[in-house]
């Protein structure tokens, strides 16, 4: 219960506290003069009316007063008045409303309207930063909204799942399910669509332990898209870090969402799937200070957000501004924001959106000490669950990967592009009679990332291992296009990324060659079979399991429509590729020693002389020093688990365009294997009799294998 107001030694939570006849508010405002709460009722006719009422206690910053009278489902907001001086950031101006920083849930949209913005703009949204504007902006901004926190959890609980038994499914909430037959026609697109049984099954069909939901806080939408006729489809502009966005509810008032978003979580748990929300704490909607002022530039921008000596937006996020968690207050709504989506909505995990933007010290370095990171490792609730960073940001020494502390993991990048780069531009060169760039890169991203993650005991769950994700092309369009084909994002081509490493093997997009559509979809074979039987946490971007195209479109983030939902009316070669991708998932659950915590070290785990992992050329023989002389060719990598009990693997690689002849190795305890998959078949199948060590075997071109090795003796 927070401290009443009467005592303002110390001021209470902020946000908004449900007491006995009423509710005590807490916003933080340290340079105001004056805040008030406005609250907003609606009479029989449907009319509003706005009472605004000051909040009269004041303590570090912090303004509190105790409102008799309130309820959940109160819609409110607030307005604070203070110095008008832009030179420092400082641009207090009541007649702009601004939302709650804490508020559970927000009814409405943002309207599009010069009164938004704290100083005098025209029409065209550009004006004097130095002119205050008198225009009320209550007419165009969402409302807060008290919510009643109770909801039946039942017997919910934490699922706790291993990092080493995770299989993490990134997905975008409307995408996955706004054109599913089998759902609904109201439910599809939303999070009770999502956790729908006909999704659910899809999922547990995977065998995917964890969905990362693309950003579900509450957010809103950029002058420029709305300019275009678009819309952050991807929800990386948040409005409010506590509240689930109401466009993804099948519910249509703001208690119903945030019932509707528990229910999700609630009944994917009972399915065995973790939730992990990838969450935005780096920048806001508000942009630049010559945007719109919504909530945290106008309670307090010398505070919420980091400013260079001329009070100029320090922007390293390419948004427009940078949340400064180096400041206490900010850091501290950071950490509120996360313990109350585990504690009262029970998530499992956190995606850190360009996580060293919430790292950099007061002079703009990357800090692995930042006392963010250091409340986030101790924090009882927080140091509990699942934590995954984006390691880079877009400023000065942004990228970070291998850097952050224990027990974060990190998307691990360099995992992308060297897989990327051996199945596609390598073999492109091998087709065209060129040399590649060996195997060794690829080698060490099979083994779990040791160069990156092997400090600090962090083990191979530092590296969430990834092909692809939201934010480049999809699995089937990185085998299809050269090029990016993102003119329908209005912005001449010029956004998304440039370094795909991509190969359209022959043909840019669709075509009916035959053979070119065959060593596309064995391409994507080979990258899932990577991606899936690599050491480290393996991240599958929703849809690549039955090879979903965007068209071309490598940045996709405002395209609310086909390009960017899931068709699920498959062709035969779309189920093949399921059927494949289930086949793998199902090899990584039952062969723990593709799923190990330790990295391998090379050393001999038993008397017999075996090693806890062994690397082959495509002769048998060990590599020794062959590593740096080897073209794209053949590798075998002998992965061994009967030291822990569990069976051997050996994996093979052929990464040329042509057949290879490649000896099976004979090793301790490794005198047989029985083929497990092979990525030249379209889909998997039986397992094969046992080939004795020792034994020559083709691979076909541009192809992977996994056998079972041991001694049958």
């Amino acid at each position: 219960m927070p401290p009443p107001p009467g005592s303002p030694d110390v001021p209470p939570e902020h946000g908004v506290h449900l007491t006995t006849g009423g509710a005590v508010f807490s916003v933080y405002a340290l340079n105001a003069t004056s805040v008030e709460v406005c609250l907003f009722d609606r009479d029989t006719k449907g009319r509003e009316s706005e009472r605004r009422v000051p909040l009269q206690h004041r303590a570090h910053g912090t303004w509190f007063g105790s409102v008799p009278g309130v309820r959940a489902g109160q819609r409110y907001a607030f307005r604070a008045a203070g110095p008008w001086e832009p030179g420092r950031a400082q641009r207090y101006n009541p007649n702009k409303l601004l939302l709650d920083p804490y508020a559970r849930a927000l009814e409405g949209e943002v309207t599009l309207d010069a009164s938004l913005f704290a100083h005098h703009v025209g029409a065209d949204h550009a004006g004097d930063l130095t002119v205050p504007d008198p225009r009320d902006s209550a007419a165009y901004l969402p409302r807060s909204v008290v919510v009643d926190d109770t909801f039946d959890w039942g017997s919910d609980r934490p699922l706790r799942r291993s990092l080493t038994e995770s299989v993490i499914y990134e997905v975008h909430v409307k995408n996955a399910t706004a054109l599913h037959p089998d759902i609904p026609r109201h439910l599809r697109g939303t999070y009770a669509g999502l956790a729908h049984p006909a999704f659910v099954s899809h999922l547990q069909s995977l065998g995917v332990t964890a969905v990362e939901l693309l950003p579900i806080h509450a957010f809103t939408h950029e002058p420029e898209l709305v300019a275009r006729g678009l819309t952050n489809h991807w929800g990386y502009n948040t409005l409010g870090f506590f509240a689930p966005h109401a466009g993804y509810a099948a519910a249509d008032d703001p208690q119903g969402v945030v019932d509707e978003f528990k229910g999700m979580v609630k009944l994917l748990h009972a399915a065995g799937i973790e939730v992990i929300l990838d969450v935005v704490y780096n920048h806001t909607a508000e942009q630049t200070q010559d945007r719109m002022t919504l909530s945290w530039r106008g309670l307090d921008a010398r505070a919420y957000y980091r400013l260079d000596a001329r009070g100029q937006d320090i922007d390293v996020t390419g948004c427009g501004n940078t949340l400064d968690l180096s400041h206490p207050v900010v850091a501290g709504m950071v950490l509120d924001s996360l313990r109350y989506w585990v504690q009262e909505c029970h998530v499992d995990g956190f995606r850190f959106d360009l996580a060293v933007a919430l790292a950099r010290d007061r002079e703009e370095a990357y800090d692995p000490t930042h006392p963010f990171l250091v409340a986030l490792r101790t924090d009882p609730v927080l140091s509990r669950v699942k934590l995954i960073a984006e390691p880079w940001d877009l400023g000065m020494h942004g990228w970070r990967t291998g850097q952050f502390p224990p027990p974060l993991s990190e998307w691990n990048d360099r995992f992308r592009d060297s897989v990327r780069t051996f199945w596609l531009r390598d073999l492109a060169a091998s087709t065209a009679g060129e040399a590649g760039h060996g195997v060794r890169d690829l080698a060490t991203r099979l083994a779990g990332s040791q160069d990156l993650f092997g400090g600090l005991d962090r083990g191979t769950i530092a590296s969430v291992n990834f092909v692809t994700s939201h934010d480049g092309f999809t699995l089937a369009d990185l085998t299809s296009y050269n090029d990016k084909h993102n003119e329908g994002n209005g912005q001449g081509g010029l956004d998304g990324s440039d370094d795909n490493r991509s190969w359209n093997h022959g043909v840019e997009g669709p075509t009916d060659n035959a053979s070119i559509n065959a060593a596309r979809r064995r391409s994507m074979r080979n990258l899932m079979g990577t991606l899936l039987l690599s050491t480290g946490v393996p991240m599958i971007n929703g849809g690549d399991e039955f090879g979903r195209s965007q068209l071309g479109n490598n940045n996709p983030y405002c395209q609310d429509n086909e390009i960017s939902w899931y068709s699920w009316e498959l062709e035969e070669w779309q189920q093949n590729l399921l059927d494949t991708v289930r086949h793998l998932v199902a090899l990584r659950r039952d062969h723990p020693v593709l799923r190990q915590r330790q990295f391998f070290s090379g050393r001999q785990v038993h008397a017999d002389g075996s090693t806890d992992l062994a690397w082959y050329g495509g002769d048998g023989k060990e590599m020794g020093r062959r590593w740096d002389g080897l073209a794209v060719d053949a590798l075998q990598a002998l992965f061994n688990g009967a030291w822990q009990g569990h069976r051997s693997v050996l994996l093979q690689v052929n990464g040329s365009a042509w057949a290879a002849e490649v000896t099976l190795p004979s090793a301790p305890g490794s005198a047989a294997y029985d083929l497990l998959w092979d990525s030249a078949q379209e889909r998997p199948a039986a397992r094969g009799p046992s080939v004795p060590a020792g034994t020559d075997v083709t691979m076909s071109p541009s192809s992977m294998r996994l056998w079972s090795a041991h001694d049958p003796t």
